[in-house]
């Protein structure tokens, strides 16, 4: 199938504009000069290493309203922090939707904080578009039919680590640590598709925590003390820091691997101490700004220049705004589709039905598509180890 970059299209958003109805019909959260997103995030608690994803997407808008906006509106970015706690994310949520009557929801982030919102954004017929979260159930077209995903779920990504074990460790004895939610559960859940009967016998301990514990210390001692030689963990950075820091100071050196969610350099392995995080695997579906293979990639220099200009501060090996980066892309070309109907139906309507697209920032061969009956645009994954001061992708790409 043909492709069609996203890139391509930004430097002719102003010509675009120039086509578009003059007398077109105001809905909720549209008018003829703007358009009204809602964001929410943890710019604030034990999740606020993700708030750069707010703070790139802040960005990313006014760089679409600086080249002329959408269809002649400009983009009204509200973006909220829920500080991970799904109460709060219900009062936020609440807020965008009556208060400030947008027109969607865009990237919400969280496992927990979205399935407190997820019956009631359905129910008020509002897209939920392109969650920051990975959990199997966001594909449920079905009984959900206003929310969709972004990134290959969770369960698939750990059927891909527990084939990856069998085959490294055929013999293994492991544990498991993962939060204690639906994040989490998927990734029980993949391995368990992998291991079957096996999965007690191979998995010696399982563990969980809370996202509001302070530390995960004393899980990490539990699992050593188990006498496993794999360790599997589900968690965000805060947590995965914590475990490759204590795992290392207290001598233990089991295969590590990794959800790639706390694949971040800055938010996860420069915490943690790059030499104490030597030889983990994780997988990954985006270019690592780190990697001097992408340095003079034309994506790559576009989101440099994108960064410098935008946002100057930011940290250039923190993938948590290469991934913002990419997922407001989608969503450009989501509302391109559009034309000049921005309706919560037509909205919807072109986020299920988008054609193959290849989005700044996806690794080598891979793309976004949805239908209505595909919420997933993204689809495959590569595993990768870190090695010194970069990860190092290996193996073949795998799909779901």
């Amino acid at each position: 199938m043909k492709r069609r970059t996203v890139l391509a299209g930004l430097g002719g958003l102003a010509a675009a504009n120039i086509i578009r109805s003059a007398d077109a019909a105001t809905v909720v959260g549209v008018t003829k000069t703007e358009i009204k997103i809602g964001h929410i995030c943890p710019y604030s608690g034990n999740a606020s290493s993700y708030g750069v994803g707010g703070k790139s997407h802040t960005a990313f808008f006014k760089r679409v309203n600086d080249l002329g906006g959408i269809a002649g509106r400009k983009i009204n970015f509200i973006s909220l922090d829920d500080g991970y706690n799904p109460a709060k994310t219900v009062e936020q949520t609440r807020r965008l939707v009556e208060q400030d009557q947008v027109a969607f929801l865009f990237n919400p982030l969280g496992t927990p904080t979205n399935t407190a919102i997820h019956k009631y954004i359905n129910s008020k017929k509002v897209p939920h578009l392109f969650v920051a979260t990975s959990a199997d159930k966001w594909g449920d077209y079905k009984n959900f039919p206003w929310t969709m995903g972004y990134a290959p779920s969770y369960r698939t990504e750990a059927q891909i680590y527990g084939k990856y074990i069998k085959a490294q460790r055929p013999n293994a004895k492991a544990t498991l640590i993962y939060q204690n939610d639906d994040f989490g559960k998927d990734y029980l859940h993949g391995l368990q598709d992998v291991y079957g009967k096996d999965f007690d016998k191979v998995f010696v301990k399982v563990v969980t925590y809370e996202s509001s514990d302070a530390t995960v210390d004393s899980q990490v001692v539990t699992m050593k003390d188990s006498g496993a030689d794999v360790m599997v963990t589900a968690c965000i950075p805060k947590y995965s820091a914590q475990i490759i820091r204590k795992s290392f100071d207290i001598g233990w050196k089991p295969l590590h691997v990794m959800s790639n969610v706390s694949a971040s350099i800055a938010s996860t392995i420069t915490p943690a101490g790059p030499e104490k995080a030597e030889g983990i695997v994780t997988s990954s579906y985006l270019k690592d700004p780190t990697d001097p293979e992408w340095k003079d990639a034309e994506d790559m220099k576009e989101w440099r220049a994108f960064m410098a200009k935008y946002i100057p501060d930011g940290d250039t090996t923190d993938a948590n705004y290469v991934y913002a980066y990419g997922v407001a892309s989608i969503m450009l070309a989501t509302l391109k589709q559009c034309g000049d109907d921005f309706s919560r139906e037509n909205i919807m309507k072109q986020a299920a039905n988008i054609k193959t697209v290849a989005l700044p920032l996806l690794l080598p061969g891979m793309s976004a598509a949805t239908t209505p009956t595909d919420f997933r645009p993204l689809k495959a994954l590569q595993l990768q180890r870190w090695k010194t001061n970069t990860w190092e992708r290996f193996g073949a790409i795998i799909g779901a």
